[in-house]
């Protein structure tokens, strides 16, 4: 009788286990690394994301082999495959760097209507004025491969020509930095790779910066818990930031 009433309690968990897993299926966060890194780098997130019960595609993509335009398809489309297996009815993006970029490029000729929330850490929205001062330093492309070249400010650059966002969000942009010969190339304050300004698009839906740096504010934890609180809410934790 014990061994029966246990199997029932381990059936009863099973089910009420599952029956959660379905409910936070319905809504799926794609993750989006940045140029010259992959998706160990949003490992971070994407722990803390399962937690909160999102389906979390973290996606690998050769982000030095290609120019943009050929890399927002290859990656984006690996997420939404990804999602549509969990049977998600929203699809949200958490992205680093480079990562917002491809997202932008993809949903400016791939309008959906599953888009639901958008965050980006340390975008270059509109350009980094290190590109303008290294991208014909010998050695360059070889590290930061076609799509590294297309991220200056110029208004001929990719980033300056995919005009306002049409989807909800937030923007996350660093204001310290680990490389101070970068930074010298930049407006300050600045993240080591990107100005705070620079980080701005037209359409946003709220914009904070906080003391992160560029090459880690994706395992900064006060950058994950407001990268969370957007996804839930459409707006940014200011007040958990006032002491």
């Amino acid at each position: 009788m014990t061994y029966m009433m246990g199997k029932i309690k381990f059936l009863l968990l099973f089910i009420l286990l599952t029956s959660f897993e379905v409910t936070y299926a319905s809504e799926c966060v794609i993750l989006l690394h940045g140029l010259a890194r992959s998706s160990a780098s949003m490992e971070a997130l994407e722990g803390r994301l399962v937690q909160e019960g999102y389906a979390v595609s973290n996606v690998d993509y050769p982000s030095t082999d290609h120019p943009i335009e050929t890399l927002a398809p290859m990656a984006v489309e690996q997420g939404l495959r990804y999602c549509k297996k969990q049977s998600s009815q929203k699809i949200n993006f958490v992205t680093h760097s480079l990562g917002g970029i491809l997202v932008r490029q993809y949903l400016k000729t791939h309008k959906r209507q599953d888009i639901g929330r958008v965050v980006m850490l340390g975008p270059p929205n509109q350009g980094s004025e290190v590109v303008d001062n290294l991208k014909d330093t010998p050695g360059f492309e070889l590290i930061h491969g076609p799509a590294g070249r297309q991220l200056g400010t110029d208004p001929s650059n990719l980033p300056r020509s995919l005009g306002p966002v049409d989807f909800e969000l937030g923007v996350i942009a660093g204001t310290q930095s680990v490389n101070l010969i970068l930074s010298t190339m930049l407006p300050n304050p600045d993240d080591g790779k990107v100005s705070v300004e620079s980080t701005k698009v037209e359409g946003m839906a709220d914009f904070i910066a906080l003391p992160a740096t560029h090459p880690f504010m994706m395992t900064d934890e006060i950058v994950i818990d407001q990268t969370v609180y957007f996804l839930k809410n459409g707006k940014f934790n200011k007040d958990a930031l006032i002491k």
